[in-house]
Formats: structure tokens, sequence, C-alpha cells
């Protein structure tokens, strides 16, 4: 019998609250906001979406990492959270489509990760108090020394991390959506879309090309009459990290394309749309990061379930008379 003699490692609060475990991913520490993710599955989405930047996340639910990882089911070209919490990771993974175990996959990007660790408490900390900056160590393990450090980790407020996940020229995206084995099959392109990248994940590609769209993707500092000259049926700004009111030249050049071209944002997007109307912003407490969250449109009255992960939000009032409401969460 084999026993692993696993590595102790500490999570440190900005507020003080320190709780340990052990070593699960890379060795070594990572800083940034705690927030929870409610996820049951996706996982390798979750590690790889690009609006994680900045953030180190905690899933709660427990039993992570059962169906291992492969080189399909990313959202971006890497990893991008900067630490990753767990309660039960599974060492012995188990799907036709797995290439290796999650522990290995953080590992290979160098994602400084903690398991054992009550996540049920940390998640009703954070629900409580509000997302907060943490560090997790394998190396410094005095918890006062590392708590005060986590104080001093920067936070989202206002910082551009933009800049830090979007591509850096443009490029053609024309995989469609997976399905059993391929990506399409799709529809012949009908229109042209333009893809602002804040931090695109790449099913928000793959949807627009097997809904029939010819796609180009360009870096979020793109100039509009650069995009414009494109001819474009329509813009879309994507998902993306950090708080859109640091994203200042996102949201002029949004306001040079809004009444040219039809537009569309999905979360950082959204927000950004709605600076560029003149509206506000503010901070939620501790965020929408999951798979279950309601939305209902307020015309039909109809519920739907869908995926988050936002920090931010829009300011309802500040838009009042500007802007019509359409669905709400």
């Amino acid at each position: 019998m084999t026993i692993t003699i696993r590595k102790k490692a500490l999570l440190a609060l900005a507020d003080g609250t320190v709780f340990e475990g052990y070593s699960f991913g890379a060795e070594g520490e990572a800083e940034g906001e705690v927030v929870f993710n409610t996820s049951l599955t996706g996982y390798q989405e979750i590690l790889t979406d690009p609006s994680y930047k900045g953030q180190i996340v905690v899933m709660t639910y427990p039993h992570i990492g059962n169906y291992g990882t492969n080189h399909e089911d990313v959202e971006s070209s890497r990893p991008w959270v900067e630490g990753f919490i767990v309660k039960d990771p599974c060492p012995y993974p188990s799907n036709w489509r797995s290439e290796a175990s999650l522990e290995e996959y953080l590992r290979r990007h160098g994602i400084v990760g903690i398991a054992g660790i009550d996540t049920r408490a940390l998640t009703r900390h954070i629900r409580e108090e509000g997302a907060m900056e943490g560090v997790i160590s394998t190396v410094e393990l005095d918890p006062r020394r590392l708590a005060e450090r986590a104080r001093k980790v920067p936070g989202l407020v206002g910082r551009d991390l933009v800049r830090e996940v979007t591509c850096q020229r443009a490029y053609r995206w024309d995989g469609g959506v997976w399905r059993g084995g391929d990506y399409g099959p799709r529809v012949g392109p009908r229109y042209r879309v333009v893809v602002y990248d804040f931090g695109v994940k790449y099913n928000i590609l793959r949807n627009l090309v097997t809904a029939g769209c010819d796609v180009t993707v360009v870096p979020a500092w793109t100039p509009a009459q650069e995009v414009l000259d494109m001819e474009p049926h329509g813009v879309m700004l994507s998902n993306g990290p950090g708080d859109p009111a640091g994203v200042t030249y996102g949201i002029e050049n949004i306001r040079r394309l809004i009444g040219r071209v039809p537009i569309f944002g999905i979360c950082l997007g959204h927000q950004l749309v709605a600076l560029a109307l003149g509206g506000k912003t503010y901070k939620l407490k501790f965020g929408h990061h999951g798979g279950n969250h309601p939305v209902k449109d307020l015309k039909t009255g109809r519920v739907e379930i869908t995926v988050q992960n936002h920090g931010f939000a829009v300011d309802l009032e500040s838009l009042r008379g500007v802007a019509e409401l359409t669905h709400i969460n």
C-alpha cells in the first residue's frame, strides 16, 4: 500500500480568518480575491475562464475532479484563476475523455491549490462578510504573518485586468460547438460579427459560429473606427475580469459604436455598455459565480437558469429613462 504524505497548506483571509488544509496542485503561494462558485461540474471551464483573473476560487460542491481533465473542455488558452480551493479532490478520475487528473492539471499550469478545508464554513463566511482578499501558501505557515500579507493584497475595485487577458492581435475563429466528437455541424456564415476580447470564453465564439456567424476577434483596445471599417453586422462585447469602470478605453470605443451597429454584451461587456450609456456600476458583496442563477424575462414572465461569473453589477437607477430593462436577476 502506498501512503501519500500531503504537505500542509494555509488559506488566510484579510480579516484574519485562517483555514488549514493540505497542498493540492502546485506548491508555493497564490493571492487574490476569494470567491465561491456553486457549480457541481465544469471545474476545468472555471479554471480557464479569463473572468477569474485576480481571484481565488472555492468550489462549494465537495467532490471535485471526478471526471479528470482534457485538452478540449477549456474556455481559453490556459487557466487564469490565481488559486483553487476544494474540499475533497478526486485522485482517481473516471471518464473516457479524461487525460489527466485535476491535480496533475493544476501542477502542469502552476496553479496553487488547497484541499481538505471546510469549504462550507468558508462559503458561509464569504456570504456573511463579503468576498475579500486572501493568500494560499505552502511556504509561509505562520497564520498571523499570512493574514497580514492578505490585508495587503490589492482589491479589484478600479483595476483594469482586461489588458492582462485580451489577445494581442486580431484573429478569425471558425470552430463550432462541440458535439460528441467534433466541432460541428454548423450553418454557413450569414453574418459578420466582430468580438471585442475583454477575456472572451471559447464557447461564446463556438456558439456564434454554430449560429451562422463569420467571427473576427479583436484586442480590447481596438479603435471603434477600425471595427466599423470591417463592416460587421454586429459587435459582441465579451466577458472579462476586474472592474468595468477601469476599462476606460473600452467604454470610449463602445460610445463611438452605439447607434452605428447592433451591439450585444455579456457579463463585463454588458456592464461596459451601461457605462457607455452614462450609467454606473457597483461591486457586489460576494458576486454571482455559478451555474444556477435565475433570470426573469420581464415581458414574458419566464425564468431561465443561467451561468454567471461577475463581481460587479449595473446600477439600474442610473439608467432610468436611458435604457429599457428587459431581464433581471
